[in-house]
């Protein structure tokens, strides 16, 4: 990295044999990089880590096989073996989350956000605070993930996103349907757990663009996000727990049927003066703007 530093001050004036001097290394050295600077292959390889740490930082559970697969279908990186992606994965530290788990436990990644809501589950107007997390049911074709965004002030699920992968694409497919039904002013905080997920450049992007606040809660802690375990624990009882499903697509739609015809619209809530969160939403604005 200094040998372009020497060629600069070169043409300053100052002597490469000084400036090798000065900084700890050979004449030599400094004039075999300027015959060559970088091969071909060198250049390429840089190419290949930033497109590596892309992936990677999009969907921190990836290990090297699925990267190299999302590379591949990229028309604008370079073909590359599964074996040179794993060779520079290895070399600049990428791995899978997963991979990195000890014993039985996920151990979470750090907070890129304070804990904004302190357990604090409750709101005094709509999009003021929005609670998100991801849970996962099996079927007869394997494991269906949903992504659910809730509104506390009305407990209305205000997006959702349902993937048979857990990527990031989830969380912010998820993000994305709130705002587009929404529309929040700039200040809304969305607080959730620390996985992989919300803690992704992706999501970040997100709501940084939007200007929404970004929350999480602490590690190992669900009462840190008890009002949309809360949500699941319903979801579980009354659709995952009843059948046994056959397909990811039947299982998608009892999912969606329950929450935008039931949850939404039939299931009233104590919490919510025995309304459901449609008539809430619907009554309470009005009262209060009269």
């Amino acid at each position: 990295m200094m040998y372009p530093l020497v060629r600069e001050l070169a043409v300053d004036g100052v002597p490469v044999t000084v400036t090798c001097r000065v900084l700890g290394f050979s004449r030599q050295a400094f004039y075999a990089w300027d015959a060559n600077p970088v091969s071909d292959r060198d250049w390429d390889d840089a190419h290949l880590v930033n497109a590596i740490l892309d992936v990677h930082g999009d969907d921190p559970e990836f290990g090297y096989r699925f990267i190299a697969d999302e590379l591949a279908a990229d028309p604008g990186v370079v073909d590359a073996s599964e074996n040179r992606i794993w060779r520079l994965c290895r070399e600049n530290g990428v791995a899978s989350v997963i991979s990195k788990r000890t014993g039985s436990g996920k151990t979470p990644g750090p907070a890129v956000h304070d804990d904004h809501v302190q357990r604090q589950f409750t709101a005094e107007a709509p999009n003021r605070l929005w609670l998100t997390d991801i849970t996962e049911h099996r079927t007869a074709e394997g494991k269906l993930y949903l992504c659910a965004v809730k509104d506390c002030y009305s407990n209305r699920i205000v997006g959702y996103s349902i993937d048979s992968r857990m990527k990031a694409s989830l969380a912010v497919a998820a993000l994305v349907m709130a705002i587009q039904r929404r529309h929040p002013s700039p200040g809304l905080v969305v607080h959730s757990d620390r996985g992989s997920q919300f803690r992704s450049k992706a999501y970040t992007r997100l709501l940084r663009d939007h200007h929404l606040v970004g929350s999480m809660g602490r590690v190992a802690s669900a009462a840190d996000n008890a009002a949309m375990e809360s949500f699941f624990s319903l979801l579980q009882v009354n659709v995952l727990n009843r059948h046994r499903w056959d397909s990811r697509d039947q299982l998608r739609l009892a999912i969606v049927s329950w929450i935008e015809r039931t949850y939404h619209r039939r299931r009233r809530q104590r919490a919510l003066g025995k309304l459901t969160p449609v008539e809430f939403e619907t009554i309470y604005p009005a009262a209060h703007a009269a």
